[in-house]
């Protein structure tokens, strides 16, 4: 059985990834990365996620609120309540600077040390339009980085590949495919600002792309979200 790392953030992309690796017939290591995000929550999310999948799981601190420059290493607002057209207005502040490629960079030295050469990074085609790291692009390039960059490749004869499944697919695909696998959507976060309870607030751009991909998909969300003050689709 091959082995491959599995970036777990415990949100509904990555809970779906995992899910899809385990099903691919991999010996899925799970890593999770505390960077100082105020909704890191999520990490407790992926703990629960990877304990109930049987998977290992690694929790690896790398504090980015020193850096700086994102919404979520800081106390500067999350935007709320906003259109499609204004989540695909640019960059927005939730972006952290290089954080996938740190993230990445992580991932890619813990495999080296298991030996495993498939690295799952849950991306999907929602993220391109807002997130540079989250383009194919960047993940090919990265890819030809890990086999530029370490032992594993350039002495060994491995080749490492990044997998990004869901790249290409709309929220509700991803649930819709989380969904068939027997993901426990109830266990997962998405929200940019949860409260001190860890419940979604609903009106962040992950909550309102997670709860319009469950009205496409047809499945119940699981999800109670508080502090919910408009109800309607995305424009």
């Amino acid at each position: 059985m091959p082995r491959a790392v599995v970036l777990l953030s415990g949100g509904l992309d990555s809970a779906t990834i995992l899910a899809l690796a385990q099903a691919d017939g991999y010996e899925v290591f799970a890593l999770s990365v505390d960077y100082g995000q105020r909704h890191r929550v999520e990490l407790e999310r992926a703990a629960a996620l990877a304990a109930n999948a049987g998977v290992n799981h690694r929790i690896v601190a790398l504090d980015l609120r020193g850096m700086g420059g994102s919404a979520l290493t800081s106390e500067a607002a999350v935007p709320k309540d906003r259109s499609a057209a204004e989540m695909n207005a640019g960059i927005p502040t939730t972006y952290v600077p290089a954080r996938n490629t740190i993230l990445l960079g992580i991932a890619l030295g813990y495999a080296e040390t298991l030996g495993a050469l498939d690295l799952f990074f849950g991306a999907n085609g929602l993220d391109h339009a807002g997130y540079p790291d989250c383009r194919p692009e960047f993940f090919a390039a990265f890819e030809m980085l890990a086999n530029l960059a370490t032992k594993a490749s350039t002495q060994d004869g491995g080749r490492f590949r990044i997998h990004t499944p869901l790249i290409a697919m709309t929220k509700a695909d991803i649930i819709r495919t989380g969904h068939r696998l027997g993901v426990d959507f109830a266990g997962t976060l998405s929200c940019y600002d949860p409260d001190l309870q860890g419940r979604a607030c609903g009106r962040c751009d992950a909550c309102q792309l997670r709860r319009e991909g469950f009205a496409e998909a047809g499945v119940p969300d699981p999800t109670g979200y508080v502090g919910l003050r408009v109800s309607r689709p995305l424009e």
